[in-house]
């Protein structure tokens, strides 16, 4: 899940849903011809919720173009390994 241009990388997390919309519809009218939607753990119905919302009621030509789904090992404070899921959603316009 690695991509070249991180600018063009939304990380969804704990802020409302309509802060990554905007995040998303601003990288699309700036000219982005695609951007990402990344999230981990609990964000991820977030993450799908922003994708549909953008596509649903913003910018309604752009499609869902691949999502990747994972499980990713981080460390917790204690050093102890933590497998989180993560999703990547691949937005085209």
């Amino acid at each position: 899940m690695v991509n070249e241009k991180e600018e063009n990388v939304v990380f969804v997390g704990k802020k409302g849903t309509m802060s990554y919309v905007l995040a998303v519809v601003t990288q699309m009218n700036q000219g982005s011809k695609e951007v990402f939607i990344k999230a981990r753990g609990k964000a991820i119905s977030r993450a799908v919720d922003v994708a549909e919302i953008v596509k649903n009621k913003f910018v309604t030509d752009a499609k869902t173009a691949e999502i990747k789904i994972k499980t990713e090992e981080i460390a917790t404070e204690e050093g102890n390994p933590l497998k989180l899921s993560a999703i990547e959603i691949k937005m085209i316009k």
